[in-house]
């Protein structure tokens, strides 16, 4: 068995979106610019070792999503404007995270039997009763995430409208009654299941990027924890390394 073969064996995605996916990758990395012709199928067709039918099916994907225009007798073509998909920052401190969120507008989702909070050793005590609160958060009408937030029942009660209506984690912070005392979030990239596939309008196993937050007040309890799902294909992470070197320096001093 060849070497590429082996590679899509490794998978229970089909051979078509797996090709789509590194031709998609090539266009955004500019490998191909805006406006080039990108290999005829025949060559796709040899590089990849798959059927003609398969790499049409690709190339049909990439025409769906806006990123080529196949031309009948001419060839395949990156389109002249390509979208900046990965638009979300994902920050790693609490001030410029709220910047990015508070302006987001929820879908909520009713559940009828929610799970627990997943607390780790090191997040901090349960508080004595949560509000679960499930919603999808989109951008010019795109879903982008899928977030999961079980919010202290004391703390929702301070502002049960306003949590019902906007983002939490901005209200949490401007609630003049609640200290904040440690906030945390654990990233791992995972891929998309089911419920996060339908929600989110990506295919199964898509790539996504998990967050788990959590937010502990002065008696170190857990007064806010998240599961957040974000779609794989707008996400990035934009990191000032000569920033954090500074600070490192500064504590040695």
């Amino acid at each position: 068995m060849g070497r590429l073969k082996k590679t899509y064996k490794r998978s229970n995605i089909p051979l078509y979106l797996q090709i789509a996916s590194t031709l998609r990758r090539r266009i955004e990395t500019g490998h191909w610019k805006p406006g080039c012709q990108i290999s005829t199928i025949e060559e796709l067709e040899r590089e990849f070792e798959v059927a003609r039918v398969t790499v049409r099916q690709a190339l049909d994907m990439l025409q769906t999503e806006g990123l080529v225009l196949r031309q009948q007798g001419k060839g395949t073509f990156v389109t002249k404007q390509i979208k900046d998909k990965r638009w979300l920052r994902l920050e790693i401190c609490l001030s410029s995270l709220l910047e990015t969120i508070v302006d987001n507008v929820p879908k909520f989702i009713d559940v009828a039997n929610p799970p627990p909070p997943r607390l780790g050793a090191d997040d901090g005590e349960p508080a004595d009763e949560y509000i679960y609160l499930k919603s999808v958060q989109t951008r010019n009408k795109e879903p982008y995430g899928l977030v999961s937030v079980h919010l202290a029942k004391r703390v929702f009660e301070m502002a049960p409208d306003a949590f019902r209506s906007r983002t939490a984690l901005p209200i949490l912070s401007e609630l003049k009654d609640v200290t904040i005392s440690r906030a945390h979030q654990t990233l791992v990239i995972s891929s998309a299941d089911m419920e996060a596939a339908h929600l989110l309008k990506v295919h199964l196993n898509a790539p996504t990027a998990e967050v788990h937050c959590v937010v502990a007040d002065d008696d170190n309890v857990a007064i806010y924890v998240a599961e957040i799902i974000y779609r794989g294909d707008c996400i990035k992470f934009d990191i000032e390394l000569l920033q954090y070197l500074s600070n490192e320096n500064g504590k040695r001093s």
